[in-house]
């Protein structure tokens, strides 16, 4: 499979280490119901590059980070047990990639390149 048109990677700001084993599904819009498109778990670099298709329509997506069983995996407390992040795709766009930076009580993304 080539690289996919939404890519995203988790870093462990707590650790300073990237998040491996992390579990990611990627939802689509579909009128009021989210349709599931892929599933995925990080590598051990922490990035996820085979998620879904190579190339998605345009409209409103979301990725879903299982943040709970990672932090229960480690031993550690977690506040937020689970991250969404929802974001558009224009056709414009060649390639969507979403990082989610993370630490047991806080959380961060922007739009990656």
């Amino acid at each position: 499979m080539s690289v996919s048109h939404i890519t995203t990677h988790v870093l462990d700001t707590g650790s300073g280490k990237p998040a491996a084993g992390v579990a990611v599904t990627l939802h689509k819009l579909d009128g009021e119901r989210w349709v599931q498109i892929a599933t995925g778990s990080t590598d051990a670099d922490g990035r996820i590059k085979e998620l879904g298709p190579d190339r998605v329509p345009s409209g409103t997506y979301r990725l879903g980070f299982d943040t709970g069983a990672y932090y229960a995996a480690a031993g550690t407390e977690t506040f937020f047990p689970e991250v969404t992040l929802t974001f558009g795709v224009t056709e414009e766009q060649a390639h969507y990639h979403v990082p989610l930076l993370l630490s047991p009580f806080a959380f961060s993304t922007y739009r990656g390149s």
